[in-house]
């Protein structure tokens, strides 16, 4: 008995730290506790559809992680792959798609490691697919309101309809992508046996019942129905499904967001501090660059909430901030799990040569992207 409840106290204990040694937490904890001596957040500033709309996107993704649907169809993939370039396009194409859906932080989780098993095996290359497969999560997150959390509060914000945002993400995934394939060419053609397919169970009628609330959550983000459904449906169902799944939820996430409005709100009390920042977004261009910009230092989450609330720019805002995740290793959380990723399952030789590399194809991207959306803003593509 109470070798079981010292079990449990470990295991809530270590979620805990888990949960708090976020250093986007701590930096953020930190300037609310300094805003609180300036103003006290007022409930109107308090964006609960997006801190709703976050939650239930995050026990939604869980729970396909849970299910291993995304190991499934990358075994799938693989068994088909007869040469390197074919298998880093396999798995790259494989991130963009899975981030639209399961978002880039569960994309490079997944991804990154059986690339990386499969590269030591056969000796392939392993720094730049990982980077690859890094950027598609990133670029495929950007493509969809729920990808990346931060799309799901600008949709919240600026009362987005479906059509309006997809008219501004679906240019930049395409251009994006041009760049991405022109890359290929330059991967060499090596050949390599075909993986065997790894038999995973899953259950379909699970992973139906969890697409069929995912749709809830879909119309829920737009507001078609009150949020809080989706968000109770996907909760009770997690339950029926396992209840750890829960255990699991990137609360570290959800409090940022949280805590944030809190900050916003206090400092939206100060003049002086609404007229700077204003001064940083009073132009669409000057939106655009300023979320690319303050993403590189302080995370694309925290910057676009902050730049949301004074700009009344939201397609700026939209490719800004997701640009922005390229480039430093904190502009977005999935850099930093493919680092961490990296260097747990890559090759010693590979580890020594990975970050100056990372970081160069991380600037160049982050470049080229930049370029890509100032045209789309530019010329309202």
């Amino acid at each position: 008995m109470d070798a079981a409840k010292t079990k449990t106290s470990i295991n809530f204990s270590a979620i805990l730290k888990k949960i708090f040694s976020d250093k986007i937490l701590q930096i953020t904890i930190v300037i609310t506790l300094i805003s609180l001596f300036f103003a006290r957040p007022r409930n109107a500033d308090m964006n609960w559809h997006t801190i709703e709309s976050v939650t239930t996107m995050l026990v939604l993704i869980q729970v396909y992680s849970y299910l291993h649907i995304l190991d499934i169809i990358a075994y799938k993939l693989t068994a088909i792959a007869d040469s390197t370039r074919k298998l880093i396009l396999l798995f790259t194409l494989l991130s963009v798609f899975s981030g639209m859906f399961l978002g880039n932080d569960i994309t490079c989780l997944t991804m990154i490691p059986l690339y990386l098993n499969i590269a030591k095996k056969y000796k392939l290359p392993e720094i730049l697919p990982a980077t690859l497969i890094g950027m598609g999560a990133n670029i495929g997150a950007a493509f969809t309101p729920w990808g990346n959390p931060h799309n799901i509060f600008v949709v919240s914000n600026y009362h987005l309809m479906p059509a309006t945002f997809f008219k501004w993400t679906l240019p930049y995934l395409i251009g994006a992508l041009v760049v991405f394939l022109c890359i290929f060419f330059f991967i060499p053609k090596k050949e390599i046996p075909t993986q065997e397919v790894v038999e995973i169970e899953v259950s379909w009628p699970m992973t139906i019942v969890t697409t069929l609330i995912f749709a809830f959550f879909f119309v829920g983000v737009f507001k078609f129905v009150p949020i809080w459904m989706p968000m109770l449906a996907a909760i009770i169902w997690a339950l029926i499904v396992n209840w750890k799944i829960l255990l699991h939820i990137d609360y570290s996430l959800l409090l940022t967001f949280t805590l944030f409005f809190v900050f916003i709100s206090d400092i939206q009390q100060i003049p002086w501090v609404v007229t700077a920042i204003h001064g940083f977004v009073g132009t669409e261009m000057s939106t655009y660059w300023t979320a690319i910009l303050s993403s590189q230092v302080m995370s694309n989450v925290p910057s676009t909430i902050l730049v949301g609330k004074f700009s009344k720019y939201a397609e700026a805002l939209t490719l800004g901030s997701n640009i922005g995740g390229f480039g430093s290793p904190i502009g977005s959380m999935a850099n930093m799990l493919v680092m961490k990723t990296f260097y747990a399952h890559a090759s010693k030789e590979a580890k020594k040569k990975f970050f100056p590399k990372w970081l160069g194809y991380q600037i160049a991207g982050v470049i080229i992207l930049s370029l890509i959306g100032w045209v789309i803003v530019k010329f309202e593509l």
